[in-house]
């Protein structure tokens, strides 16, 4: 499904030069690895911030199969974080990108980069760090499939080469061994808050693999959004996955009213078993 990656980060944030850094170490002999038929990745560090689509190479990067953008996490509550989401807006774009436009995503490679991320810090013991899915957010907008994976939230986590080192390797390692797991259900998601944790435990722990989120302080959740998301995802869909806490009653109603109405199945966070 995906054999060229290609990684994207800027010169302008820490936290990316720091991965890209350390990514380096994990590059295969191209040379080798077109002679075993392995999937390979380049690195590209761009001079500008690249959650812009204007400072990227889009010609250079619709050569490849898929783009992992390694980038810095900012939050107020400046928590230690691993994070990776889809780029995209649902709404307005106030930081890169278009207004109700979201990038391609494959739910299944999400999914796999999500496990081996837990493994990992674990792994290499890694304390201290929350782990999160992040609802889809900011820019840029390109049309290959793609996600943000981010360290945060602050100067001394993008200097943390720990950090920095499992970040690298889960990319490293999620490319060598992606596996289109045909098994897996896919699904969009639906409601809760930005950092997802119902949905967050269904991505580590069950058989359900998520591509895009769409929050509840998204508001009103229109048909146009979830449409857009199920048309972004590279796998076919199953069904949504609602966070049913996660939703005014009315805004519930809202949403099962347009999944219905287009015939889209959808299921409560509840009735997937871990």
């Amino acid at each position: 499904m995906f054999t060229k990656y290609l990684i994207v980060a800027s010169k302008k944030d820490k936290a990316g030069v720091n991965i890209t850094t350390t990514l380096s170490q994990f590059r295969p002999n191209p040379v080798i690895a077109s002679m075993k038929e392995s999937p390979v990745f380049d690195i590209y560090v761009e001079d500008e911030e690249i959650i812009y689509t204007e400072s990227l190479d889009l010609s250079r990067i619709r050569k490849y199969d898929f783009i992992i953008f390694a980038s810095r996490h900012q939050s107020k509550s400046g928590e230690k974080t691993l994070s990776i989401h889809t780029p995209g807006n649902f709404s307005d774009a106030q930081y890169g990108g278009v207004k109700g436009k979201i990038c391609p995503a494959s739910a299944i490679f999400q999914k796999q980069m999500f496990e081996n991320l837990h493994k990992l810090v674990k792994e290499y013991d890694l304390s201290g760090y929350s782990i999160t899915l992040e609802a889809t957010h900011h820019g840029p907008l390109i049309d290959k499939p793609c996600l943000f994976i981010e360290i945060g939230s602050g100067e001394t986590e993008w200097a943390d080469r720990r950090a920095a080192f499992v970040i690298a390797k889960t990319i490293s390692d999620t490319i060598n061994n992606f596996k289109h797991n045909q098994y897996n259900e896919v699904a969009i998601a639906i409601g809760g808050p930005h950092y997802c944790p119902g949905f967050n435990s269904l991505q580590l722990e069950s058989n359900l693999a998520i591509s895009h989120i769409i929050p509840n302080y998204i508001s009103p959740i229109t048909e146009s959004m979830i449409k857009e998301a199920i048309n972004k995802t590279a796998e076919e869909i199953d069904f949504a996955i609602i966070d049913w806490k996660g939703l005014k009653a009315e805004e519930r109603a809202n949403v099962v009213e347009i999944l219905e109405k287009n015939y889209i199945n959808w299921k409560k966070t509840s009735d997937i078993e871990n």
